[in-house]
């Protein structure tokens, strides 16, 4: 049995995350903002992710991944000092708080660790009125590069980048008829990204079957990023 931490846990993916985790016999524990909707094997409800906000946990810690993300989607001539800053928080700082509260758990093992961070194809494809996603999880993206760098060879890290999945936080991006239409002839396999999709993409990267593969980001998004279609 191995030990993963989830921040972001209320989350349809850390929720598919833990799922498939645990059916594989692991111990999951569920950190959020929000109260607990999925049974998790411990959880705990804190009051944002920033530093000194994690709890104290002392059991050996195998893998860590970070889900918790905005979607902040305006013109340039709109979005404000608050959106970035706020956005930067929950994305970046949010993500440093939590690898460091937990990096010492992990070196307890003797085994190689696993950290998964989430960016989003919008990090590496121009897409209009994306400004701050793009920056904070470009940012995600350096950080997952620079971090694999420093913690090898006691643990990778790794990152999934979605396009458009179906969550509550884009349910307002697909939530008629049309709009959800409009995303699937969007995309290369003409479907929009499901949990589950995005769950399989990081419990791999948590896997022995990974075991060397660091500094990377994977593409979990129907081909968006790389593929155009005439």
């Amino acid at each position: 049995m191995k030990n993963y931490i989830l921040a972001g846990a209320s989350s349809n993916i850390a929720a598919e995350t833990a799922k498939t985790l645990q059916n594989a016999g692991n111990h999951v524990t569920g950190i959020s903002t929000k109260p607990q909707q999925y049974q998790y094997n411990d959880f705990y409800q804190v009051a944002d992710y920033g530093f000194g906000k994690f709890p104290v946990i002392h059991t050996s810690v195998n893998g860590l991944v970070y889900f918790p993300g905005t979607i902040t989607l305006k013109p340039v001539k709109s979005i404000s000092e608050a959106d970035l800053v706020n956005d930067f928080r929950i994305n970046c700082i949010g993500a440093v708080a939590f690898i460091r509260q937990y990096l010492p758990n992990m070196k307890q093992l003797a085994e190689v660790g696993s950290i998964v961070l989430i960016s989003s194809v919008a990090a590496t494809t121009g897409m209009a009125y994306h400004t701050s996603v793009a920056m904070v999880k470009g940012a995600i993206e350096s950080l997952t590069r620079t971090l694999a760098a420093e913690l090898a060879p006691g643990n990778r890290v790794n990152c999934v980048a979605p396009s458009l999945t179906a969550t509550p936080l884009t349910e307002r991006l697909i939530n008629t008829p049309d709009k959800m239409d409009a995303a699937m002839k969007n995309n290369p396999m003409k479907r929009i990204g499901q949990a589950t999709d995005i769950a399989h993409a990081v419990s791999y990267l948590l896997s022995e079957n990974a075991s060397w593969i660091t500094g990377q980001v994977l593409s979990a998004d129907g081909g968006m990023g790389a593929l155009r279609q005439l």
